[in-house]
This record gives C-alpha cells, sequence and structure tokens, in this order.
C-alpha cells in the first residue's frame, strides 16, 4: 500500500518551481505556493486541494491543458493518497479533452506487453509531427519517478515537432498510470522491452529511447544493452546514485520509497538491498552499447556527476554537463533540447 511521509511542500516549491512555471503562468504558481500550508490533508491549504482548486477553474473556462497541468501538480509527487489519485484521474481526462487542440498528431491506447510469465497492460500515447510517414522511427520516452507521460507534454511536442520520428510515450512501472507495477530494474526494464518490440512493429524498425531522470535510468538500460539503435540519457542514475549511504534532497526518500513498492518509509538497510538491484556497473563493464547521449544539469542534487562522467571515453557515446542548472538541466532546458534534437536526428537516419 502507498504511503505518506513528512514532507515540507515549500521545499517542493523550492526545486519545482522552474518546472511548474513550463506550463502554467507564473502568477498562477506563486498564488497556489502562497495558498498552501501543508501536504497531506484534503482541505483548504492542503497541496491536492489547492492545486486541484486551480485545475477546476481552468477546466470549468474549457482550458483542459492548463487544467491537466494543474491536476498533474496536485497529484505529485506520489501516488501516496486517494486525493492525489483522484487528482492523477482528472489530469488524464482533462488532457484526453485537451488533445484535440495539440499542435501534434496524438493517439492514447492501452497495450498489453509480457510480464513476469504473464501480462500487463498500461496505457501509451502516441505523437508525433502532422503528417509524418508511417515507416518513421519510433522514439520510446518517458520522464521519472514524479514527473510522467502527461506532465511534461510541452517537452514531448518540443520533440516530437523537431524529430522525423513517432513518440511512444509511457509511465516508468511503479509511476503514474503503471504505478499498479512496482518498480524493479528487472520487471521494469521487462516491461520497456515489450515497448521497444511493439515500437519495432508500427515504423520502420529503427527504434530510440528517450528517459529523462529514473526515465534515463531505464534508457541507460537499452543503450548499454545495444537493445535499442539510440539512447539518450538526460539526469539518469547509474551507479553512484545507488550507492551505500547516499542522501536524498527534496522528499525523494519517500517519492521513491512508493515507486519501489514499500508500504511505509524503508528502513536505510531496506532501501540500499534494493537499490543495489539497480546499479548498472555489470553494463557498463560490457561493450554492448550503441549510440547514447549521456547529459545531465552539472549541479544535480539528485544524481551526482560520476553517473555522467562514468560514460566518458566510451565508444559511440557523447557526453555533455551543462554549467549552472540542476537535475535535467530544467532551467536550461532550451540549451539540454540544442544538444538533443540534432544528436537523435543523426542517431535515427543511422
Amino acid at each position: 500500500m502507498p504511503f505518506t511521509w513528512p514532507l515540507d511542500p515549500q521545499d517542493l516549491f523550492t526545486e519545482r518551481h522552474p518546472q511548474m512555471t513550463l506550463g502554467l503562468p507564473a502568477d498562477e504558481v506563486d498564488a497556489v505556493r502562497a495558498a498552501i500550508t501543508e501536504m497531506w490533508p484534503d482541505r483548504p491549504g492542503g497541496w491536492a486541494y489547492e492545486w486541484s482548486a486551480l485545475g477546476a477553474r481552468h477546466a470549468a473556462a474549457g482550458r483542459h491543458r492548463q487544467a491537466a497541468q494543474a491536476y498533474g501538480w496536485a497529484k505529485f509527487p506520489s501516488l501516496a493518497d486517494e486525493p492525489k489519485r483522484t487528482a492523477l484521474a482528472r489530469q488524464v481526462e482533462q488532457y484526453v479533452l485537451a488533445a484535440p487542440g495539440f499542435p501534434v498528431d496524438f493517439e492514447r491506447r492501452s497495450l498489453t506487453v509480457p510480464y513476469r510469465g504473464g501480462e500487463t497492460t498500461l496505457p501509451i500515447h502516441l505523437m508525433s509531427a502532422p503528417g509524418l510517414p508511417a515507416d518513421a522511427p519510433v522514439v520510446l520516452a518517458s520522464g521519472g519517478v514524479d514527473s510522467w507521460k502527461a506532465d511534461l507534454h510541452g517537452m514531448w511536442e518540443q520533440l516530437a515537432l523537431a524529430l522525423p520520428a513517432r513518440l511512444l510515450l509511457f509511465d516508468l512501472a511503479g509511476t503514474g498510470e503503471t504505478a499498479h507495477l512496482p518498480m524493479t530494474p528487472d520487471g521494469g526494464a521487462e516491461v520497456i522491452d515489450g515497448l521497444v518490440a511493439f515500437a519495432r512493429t508500427i515504423g520502420n524498425g529503427t527504434v530510440g529511447h528517450f528517459g529523462l531522470s529514473m526515465g534515463g535510468y531505464f534508457s541507460a538500460r537499452t543503450g548499454l544493452s545495444g537493445s535499442v539503435d539510440a539512447a539518450v540519457v538526460l539526469g539518469g542514475p547509474v551507479e553512484r546514485s545507488f550507492a551505500p549511504g547516499r542522501g536524498f534532497a527534496f522528499g525523494m526518500e519517500g517519492i521513491v520509497g512508493n515507486a519501489l513498492g514499500f508500504d511505509g518509509m524503508p528502513s536505510r538497510a531496506a532501501r540500499e538491498e534494493a537499490f543495489a538491484a539497480f546499479d548498472l556497473r555489470p553494463l557498463l563493464d560490457q561493450d554492448a552499447n550503441g549510440p547514447m547521449l549521456v547529459l545531465n544539469g552539472a549541479d544535480d542534487v539528485h544524481v551526482p556527476q560520476h553517473d555522467t562522467l562514468v560514460f566518458t571515453g566510451r565508444r559511440a557515446t557523447r557526453i555533455e554537463l551543462i554549467l549552472d542548472t540542476g537535475h535535467c538541466a530544467i532551467s536550461k532546458f532550451d540549451e539540454a533540447m540544442a544538444v538533443v534534437v540534432p544528436w537523435l536526428r543523426t542517431a535515427l537516419a543511422v
């Protein structure tokens, strides 16, 4: 069962304000910030309550895209209680209502993939520039443990309009609309293997993988193993992030604990045992990777620089540390995309 944990909501505003204002006006974000005094209670001053009130105002005015963004923050950072699960359902509803106005071709569908000897079903989104040929490459793309496929819509639009490829958007196991599965390295990777196999059947057979934050962990896996034709790792943890004794910032210990499937805040020993299985050192020691782009902000408080720089010297691999920005280079995202887009265009053409 999901669990709540002590968390100061103002810490989340401190960290995420640049991300919040990518999809909502700064004055609206600041007004919600001023109204919120507590994280979990579902009442005036509560996180989900105040963000949902903003979402409801946008929905009533027919501004479905902004409503989806507001409800996305209402369910942030984890589906730890009923108000946040309700906010996710409202976000999906508003996002689907907004879809006819997107400047991209968009399709939402359910996909069934192999999972632990059986099958599992998850919602995916397909997005592309209008008129993209059916035989274009496909790029899997996901966010991380707390920012999911609908939350990052502006980013996906930018990528879809810039790339000669169709995006296949999904939530990682343990998160979002795939929260019914725990996030484990093998189970999460098995789901992605199923998505890769599907992606090879709907385009020209060329498949890339773009991962943001924890999504970057899984794109590092597919890139290092050579199971995709090109991999972008933006702010992905790969090795030192999972080492014993690591610390957490901005409530990430509870966010990760929920994604991993714990029913209460895990002890340090339990967390470190779970983390040990994620370490990508066995794949880093091999030489099977396809083309990879690995980048991050130089001042990331969540993922140490080592997990970007450890790729230095690998064949077919480009490394970029973007100065004066943090996790996933969000505050300099245009600069990051100026690297990602041309690299992906070239890699997918090959």
